[in-house]
């Protein structure tokens, strides 16, 4: 089962994709957004034809409270559009703190701020599908 991850962003979305068995998740691309939704979505849509993807996983930034927040309602609000477009389940997952997380992995790596601005976007999509595979797996062996 190969899911595609998507890091919604205002300017850009982070593109990962895992492996034919669902395992390992990978920094893959990142669209530019185009000021045209429905041109963006079509886009995604392309990937997921291109990458054979059986679901696609759209983060949500939920409140550290768990809340929804302005920005978690306009990424609900996406992935079911995104939803109505596809031909494969849309599910969303919890991205609290990928942007973190995937910059200090970048940092580790040695990139600096200039470098990982062009990769931030991916790896936090990378880190939020990996999160979202881990947790399928746990749920499949309990």
């Amino acid at each position: 089962m190969r899911a595609l991850g998507l890091d919604l962003g205002s300017k850009r979305i982070g593109i990962a994709v895992s492996d034919p068995d669902g395992r390992l998740a990978t920094p893959a691309d990142v669209l530019h957004r185009t000021g045209d939704r429905a041109r963006d979505h079509r886009a995604v849509a392309d990937l997921v034809a291109e990458w054979e993807a059986d679901v696609v996983v759209v983060g949500v930034p939920y409140s550290l409270d768990g809340g929804t927040g302005p920005a978690a309602e306009a990424m609900l609000a996406e992935s079911r559009q995104l939803a109505r477009l596809l031909e494969v389940p849309v599910e969303t997952h919890d991205e609290r703190l990928t942007t973190v997380s995937a910059e200090r992995r970048l940092r580790e790596a040695g990139l600096d701020t200039r470098a990982q601005r062009k990769v931030v976007d991916q790896m936090a999509a990378a880190v939020l599908l990996q999160a979202w595979l881990d947790g399928r797996r746990r749920e499949v062996t309990t």
